[in-house]
């Protein structure tokens, strides 16, 4: 692998990381660490590998440790994703209005991109 390459995979799992800590966090009050520490214990991940990716972005990285980050980066876009989808039949079995039949037609366009994404 060349230097190149892995400040690429770097990059990646710095984005991907930041990405798992802000979902984690609860907003006001809370604090970084705290997030830090919830995403890791929730993924199965080292909080000491988000943290530097966070704030001291390494030259390298293993890759089981890139693998991982990655997993659990792909694990928590699922669950956004069944969020989003459960949250959409509940708005469906309300009365029908203009704004709310607005909202289902642009919620099911985002679904199926991401479903097109993935395939």
């Amino acid at each position: 692998m060349t230097d190149a390459t892995a400040h690429i995979g770097v990059d990646q799992a710095r984005t991907w990381a930041n990405k798992l800590i802000a979902a984690h966090h609860r907003g006001p009050g809370d604090t970084v660490d705290a997030a830090i520490h919830r995403a890791a214990v929730k993924h199965g991940l080292d909080p000491k590998a988000l943290w530097r990716l966070r704030y001291r972005t390494p030259k390298d990285m293993l890759l089981s440790t890139w693998a991982r980050i990655k997993e659990a980066y792909e694990a928590e876009c699922e669950r956004q994703e069944a969020r989003l989808r459960h949250e959409l039949e509940i708005t469906k079995t309300l009365p029908a209005t203009e704004a709310r039949r607005r909202l289902i037609r642009e919620t099911e366009a985002v679904l199926g991109s991401l479903e097109s994404e993935t395939r």
